[in-house]
This record gives C-alpha cells, structure tokens and sequence, in this order.
C-alpha cells in the first residue's frame, strides 16, 4: 500500500543566516515562477510552494522521503542560484512532519518574524500560495495546510493583542498623536527633513485621514518631490517658523547641527494658536527641535528616545501575547495531524463504512415500525439484505482506495471521498 507523503520545510531565516547569506539566495517574483516549476520537476516532490521575502527563504512541499527531497531541494537552489552549497548550508534548517506545520503556523502568524506581531509576513504567504496555485504546484495537503496556516493567523490576530502595540518609530509616533488628539482627522502635518522614518510616519499619518501635508527641506527640489507623493505642498526652509501657527503635528528628521525650532519661536504664537494642541515628534539625531518646548502649555514634544521606550514596553506585551498565541498554533497542529491521518485510506474506508452501516440501520428500524406483522425469521432476513447491500457497496470504494485503482496521488481521492460523505461532519 502507497505510504502518505509528509510534509517539509528547507530554508533559512533572519535568525539562521546575515542578511549577506539570504540576499544571495533570495528569488524575485520572476525567478520564483521558473524555481517553481523547476522543483514541482523534482523526482522527490509531489507539491511545493516557495517563500522569498528579505528575512526568509523556504521551500515548503510534500514528499514520501524527506531527506532525499531535503538533499534535492538544497542542490536545485545551489544551481538556480549559481551558488556553492557552502555558502549558505550551515545556515538551512529541515523540519518535517508536525515541526513543519507548526513553523509555517508561526511563520503565517508573524510569531517567528524579526518583529513578532509584524502584519506583512502573512501577505507575503499568501502571494507565495497564490503563485503556486497558478502554477498548479499545490494540491489537496499543502491547500489545506495554507488556508489553515490563514485561519490560525487571523485567530491569533483577534484573540490575542499580538498586533496591538506600536513597534517601529514611525507608527508609535502615529499612535501617540492619536492619544493627543483622539482622532487625527483633518490634522495638519509639516515635515522638515526627508528622511526614511519621517515618511514612514507621514504615510501612517495619512493613513489615519490626516490632511494637508507641508514639506520643508534644505534641498527644495527634493521637498518637491516628497510633497507631489503625499499630495501636499512644498515650502522653503526660512518658511518653517510661519507654518506652525497653521500645522497640528510637525515631523523633524532634518540633518541639522542645531535646533530647528526653539522655545522662544513657539512660545510666541501660542495665543494667535489659541491654544490648539501641538504635537512635535523629532526623530533626527542630533535632534532639531528644542526639548525645553515640552514645559509650554499643550505642547508635547517627543524625540527617538522616548518613541523607543514606548517601542520596547509595547514589544515585552507582544512576547507575553505570543505565549497566548503558541497555545492556538499548537492546537491548530493536532488538528491538522488528525486531518492528515484521515487521508489514510484505512481509516476513511472505516468511517465510511460506519457511516452506511448506522444508515442503514436507522432506516431499517424506522421501516420496522410499519411492519409489526414480520416474524422475527422475516426480521433477520431484512437485516442480513440491508448488511449485504452494504458489503456490496463498499467492495469497489474499499478496492479502490486500497488497492492500485489511485493513479496519481491517493490523498486526492481520500480526500474526496471524505467530502463526498461528509465524514468529518462534528
């Protein structure tokens, strides 16, 4: 009888391997649609998806013998890439069977990111899935796998507060304006600078319906740019002291030796502001704007140090969700293994046979409600038709899921009988 295949995930991730190692062996969009339907080619494997982001790569597939198909993926990647081995083995991890279900289940639920609780993995899970789909590398294990591997992050995502709390700098910056403000609709936004972080936080911003954007930089042309891609507009450098009586929240990332903005230039336009709430976030090293403005009446002041402590206790309360959220991932694994047992055909054909055998015999007892006048001889007859009808039914179903009637893969059929029957009703 055809053993099932089990599943096996070979790659390495941001903890395994530098960023040197994985930039290396990481595949583009193009090349993971070639790598795709070279490794469905493989003699080992029977289903594959592959997994390409800046902190992992993996190939995630189905096979009867792990570690040769664990070998042939490890030299098909040597080859696509144009790489030596040792260039990257010492950094591969192989794990197969249940620890390969558990790490996709933590992989899709962010609990074995660089920042647990990050949104963006499960994205990218999806897409790789999409892709093998398209390309018809999936089949009926790895489908279930992934689209349970969905729901366990999705489960997560609402029973716990994994994703909760800020943790990068720009949208800690985002969540502290809506503390100050309650809302950040209609919020007026300067930006003096045009580094990364204070874009991040602008993009946030927008996000969460702030209005209009003023750009200032030393470089007027790159605040040209930076103001056409948020919609906004862009002034001079000597033009910033005039816009905060307008603006609500200013992001500095300007690379300035000195303050930008000081006590004296905001203490002087709180009245003409009348006493609207001013929200400054610095995120500039050395910092631009004047941390004295802080003791002014309704004016908070906030530089890179202080988002970072709000970072680093908002990251302890995502590791003390994530204890929560390991319960569900390994919940989730014993119900997959029981999925996956299923696909066995002894314990379908069982089931199916019960199946028949208690409807049988519930609408025989039913039909022997109306015919009291039966002897008990015509009784047992009855019984023994309803028996042999059902031996009958089940001799083909049982020869072929048994025997060599599958072509292909049997999990295929399995699972098809089981949804025909609805054998795993309850």
């Amino acid at each position: 009888m055809q053993t099932l295949s089990d599943i096996v995930v070979v790659g390495l991730n941001h903890e395994t391997a530098p960023v040197e190692v994985r930039e290396c062996i990481a595949f583009s969009s193009e090349e993971s649609t070639r790598a795709l339907d070279a490794l469905i080619g493989l003699t080992s494997i029977e289903e594959v998806v592959l997994i390409s982001t800046c902190n992992r790569v993996e190939v995630l597939a189905t096979a009867r013998d792990t570690e040769r198909a664990a070998k042939e993926i490890k030299t098909f990647i040597a080859e696509f890439k144009s790489e030596p081995t040792s260039r990257f083995e010492a950094s591969l991890y192989l794990r197969s069977g249940d620890e390969a279900v558990r790490h996709l289940f933590r992989v899709a639920s962010s609990l074995d990111s660089m920042m647990v609780g990050e949104p963006q993995i499960l994205g990218q899970v999806k897409e790789a899935y999409q892709l093998a789909t398209q390309r018809k590398t999936s089949g009926v294990i790895l489908n279930r796998l992934l689209h349970r591997a969905f729901f366990v992050a999705k489960r997560i995502r609402t029973e716990t507060g994994i994703g909760d709390r800020a943790v990068s700098i720009s949208y800690a910056a985002v969540e502290l304006g809506k503390k100050i403000f309650g809302d950040l609709d209609g919020k007026r936004v300067l930006l003096i600078g045009a580094g990364e972080m204070a874009e991040l936080a602008v993009e946030h911003l927008v996000r969460n319906h702030a209005d209009r954007i003023t750009v200032a930089n030393r470089t007027f042309e790159r605040a040209v740019a930076l103001a056409q891609q948020f919609n906004g507009h862009p002034i001079r450098f000597e033009e910033i002291l005039e816009q905060l009586q307008s603006v609500d929240i200013i992001i500095a990332s300007a690379g300035a030796p000195e303050f930008i903005i000081r006590y004296p230039d905001v203490k002087g336009l709180l009245k003409r502001r009348k006493n609207r709430p001013l929200f400054f976030i610095d995120i500039a090293v050395p910092r631009n704007i004047d941390p004295s403005i802080n003791r002014l009446g309704n004016t908070y002041v906030y530089d890179i140090d202080d988002l970072k402590t709000v970072i680093e206790e908002n990251i302890e309360d995502r590791r003390r969700e994530a204890v929560r959220a390991q319960r569900i991932v390994d919940e989730a694994v014993f119900q997959f293994r029981k999925w996956r047992e299923s696909l066995d055909a002894v314990p379908t054909i069982i089931a199916l046979r019960e199946k028949l055998e208690n409807t049988s015999r519930a609408e025989l007892e039913k039909t022997m409600q109306n015919l009291q006048h039966l002897s008990s001889e015509d009784r047992q007859a009855l019984e023994r038709m309803v028996k042999a009808v059902t031996n009958k039914f089940m001799h083909d179903p049982t020869v072929f899921l048994k025997g060599e009637g599958c072509h292909g893969d049997r999990a295929t059929y399995v699972d098809m009988v089981r949804k025909l029957f609805n054998l795993d009703e309850g």
